[in-house]
């Protein structure tokens, strides 16, 4: 009940938030199939459309291809990053203070430090649950310093865990009859992205109970050393009058000559790379980078119908918080072979990179001046399946209805 409050207010933060379930949540059980073998451990299928990965080392056994075996998600990881969830044949009772092993011969399968001799080794004894025979508990980072009561709820709740964990492997059919197989999902794993309006709304609740720069969350999501300048220049008590695009460039970048790659998020989850180009200009004030890449021969240009060919050139100009951006491609003349105009979540440009969701809704203009609106049915797609709300696709069809009477020439 308290995880779902929490869910309802990531939600919430913002129009541009996302948040997608993971049918590979953490802890979840599964009858598994191995796909393949790689360097270092073994593609697993989890179900008929999603993967994980099996390190050699949390494995008792030697797996090869096509062998059926029960794992369990360690790991799960966001559906934008490349690399698939870690899964493992160890069963555990995962928790935030510390979790259950299966398989271990002692109370205390480790400490934060690793020592047996930690305090929490000695405290574990004098907890009120019974941990289930063959099951360990290890102590995470967290549990240093944590209350006796707090350190038994939580080992409490785990035990609870463990038995329901047990049951369910109990129940379940053997991986050899029936695999790729959900076992047991004993808890959720929901992923948010939170795009640029959203930070800053963040910002604004935030700014209720401390001191926030404009652009607080903004800035901290592009890099280690951006996130410590804030909490520095927080601490100072500095103040900035809207955010300081030009500040945050000239010290994190990108600036002239840096190279950013296109990271072109979908609204399923995914993230699209659509390329890396050299940041040829940089206008503070408007808070802009524009960005040129040479592409190569293949295909065609989306809706343009024009095809895609050596010594092509897409120039792009980005603004930050803007909800659309246009990009002009042009052959190795010089000559101008349309206008692409992308409708988006606000773009954020970070260090290296210029990231945004796609909403699907675009403008076209092809060379001869006549302009288009392209994809309206593939945002409809997305509202029916539940991946935008219907007030962000209203507000992409505003949008690109503006675009489109912006650029075209009558």
């Amino acid at each position: 009940e308290d995880a779902a409050d929490v869910l309802d207010v990531v939600g919430d933060a913002g129009v541009d938030t996302f948040c997608w379930p993971d049918r590979a949540a953490r802890g979840a059980v599964f009858n598994a199939v191995v796909e393949r073998t790689v360097r270092g451990g073994a593609v697993v299928a989890l179900s008929s459309d999603h993967e994980g990965y099996l390190p050699f080392d949390a494995t008792d056994e030697h797996v090869e291809e096509g062998d059926h075996l029960r794992v369990q998600v360690h790991d799960p990881n966001p559906w934008w990053h490349d690399d698939r969830s870690v899964v493992g044949t160890q069963l555990r009772a995962i928790g935030g203070l510390a979790s259950l092993e299966r398989g271990v011969d002692a109370l205390v399968a480790g400490t934060p430090d690793g020592s047996r001799n930690h305090e929490l080794a000695r405290t574990t004894e004098l907890l009120a649950p019974d941990v289930p025979d063959e099951w360990g508990v290890q102590w995470h980072y967290a549990a240093d310093g944590a209350s006796m009561d707090a350190l038994g709820d939580a080992l409490e709740d785990l035990v609870s865990l463990a038995n329901r964990l047990r049951e369910a492997v109990a129940d379940a059919p053997a991986p050899g009859d029936t695999a790729p197989y959900r076992v047991a999902a004993p808890e959720r794993t929901v992923w948010a992205w939170f795009g640029r309006d959203s930070r800053f709304a963040l910002d604004d609740a935030r700014r209720e109970v401390t001191a926030t720069l404009d652009g607080h969350h903004r800035v901290k999501a592009g890099s280690e050393a951006a996130s410590g300048a804030v909490d520095f220049a927080e601490a100072l008590g500095a103040d900035t009058d809207g955010f300081p695009f030009g500040a945050v460039t000239d010290q994190f970048g990108p600036t002239e000559g840096d190279l950013v790659a296109i990271e072109h998020g979908k609204p399923d989850g995914r993230l699209i790379t659509l390329g890396r180009g050299e940041v040829t200009d940089r206008d503070r004030d408007a808070g802009r980078v524009t960005v040129r890449r040479e592409m190569t021969a293949g295909g065609a240009y989306d809706e343009l119908g024009v095809p895609r060919e050596d010594g092509d050139v897409a120039t792009t100009r980005f603004t930050e918080g803007n909800w659309w951006y246009p990009t002009v491609y042009e052959g190795a003349d010089g000559e101008v072979k349309g206008t692409y105009l992308n409708v988006s979540t606000p773009v954020e440009v970070f260090p290296d990179a210029v990231r945004y969701v796609d909403l699907h809704v675009d403008v076209v203009k092809h060379a001869d001046g006549t302009v288009d609106v392209v994809d309206e049915d593939e945002l409809r797609e997305c509202v029916d399946a539940g991946l935008v709300g219907e007030e962000l696709s209203e507000q992409a069809l505003s949008v690109a209805e503006r675009v489109r009477a912006a650029v075209s020439d009558d």
